[in-house]
């Protein structure tokens, strides 16, 4: 992304309703007495390594990004150590980490899938898990994945096929962000914003509004509710 994404990116991601509702299902999806050494792959400006220093302390919690500004605001904002590098070569021995978790960073088009999931694979741990966000559904691509150049989305099926191939078992995958979904559709493909990129805050009312629906589901997530369909794809797989 260019600078001036990841500067609207630091500014809104600690306030706006969409990055609230991803930071909640990722740290549902990190709970567990087994994980105590965590990698963020892609970890933008650091607005999960700054909810996981806040909810769970204890997690020796690590960031990496491609890109050396994110990195640097990324450990100034959430006081970790934060990795100027690749997920396609991760410069960590094997067997580092208890899970990896990574959001909408597959999608990018620098990015090689095989190799990014091979070297994850390699950095977990056995019985390490991986968790993925990853935007949803081809036909949705649009100006904001060009801004933030991202060229795939994803379906459920196709997430589990991915890690099935590189090794992972146990998976599980599902959707989220499905009731304001309809309206992502209207505003990607009928109403993009000027600039082409989604990230920004909305009027404080509409903010909380869609807040508040986004954390529902991520609570009927916590509690084996599977959404049919939806504007993301989360999917966890772990290593033998």
């Amino acid at each position: 992304m260019q600078a001036s994404e990841y500067a609207r990116m630091h500014a809104v991601e600690d306030r706006m309703w969409w990055y609230r509702g991803l930071h909640r299902i990722l740290l549902a999806s990190l709970s567990g007495p087994s994980l105590h050494r965590v990698l963020d792959a892609g970890c933008g400006t650091g607005g999960l390594l700054r909810r996981l220093r806040e909810y769970r302390p204890e997690l020796a919690a690590v960031g990496l990004d491609a890109d050396a500004t994110a990195a640097g605001l990324a450990s100034a904002k959430a006081g970790r150590p934060v990795t100027a590098a690749s997920i396609n070569a991760l410069p960590f021995p094997a067997e580092s980490f208890d899970a990896v978790v990574s959001a909408d960073v597959l999608s990018h088009d620098l990015v090689d899938l095989d190799a990014a999931l091979a070297e994850i694979h390699r950095c977990l741990r056995p019985r390490g898990r991986v968790v993925l966000n990853l935007p949803a559904y081809r036909w949705m691509l649009s100006a904001h994945d060009h801004v933030t150049h991202q060229s795939r989305r994803f379906t459920a099926a196709d997430a589990v096929a991915m890690l099935r191939a590189a090794g992972f078992r146990d998976i599980r995958s599902g959707y989220w962000n499905t009731i304001l979904f309809p309206m992502m559709v209207l505003r990607r493909k009928l109403f993009p914003p000027r600039n082409g990129s989604d990230v920004a805050l909305f009027p404080g009312p509409i903010d909380w509004l869609f807040s508040r629906i986004v954390l529902a589901e991520a609570a009927l997530i916590r509690i084996g509710v599977r959404w049919p369909f939806g504007g993301s794809v989360l999917v966890i797989g772990v290593k033998p």
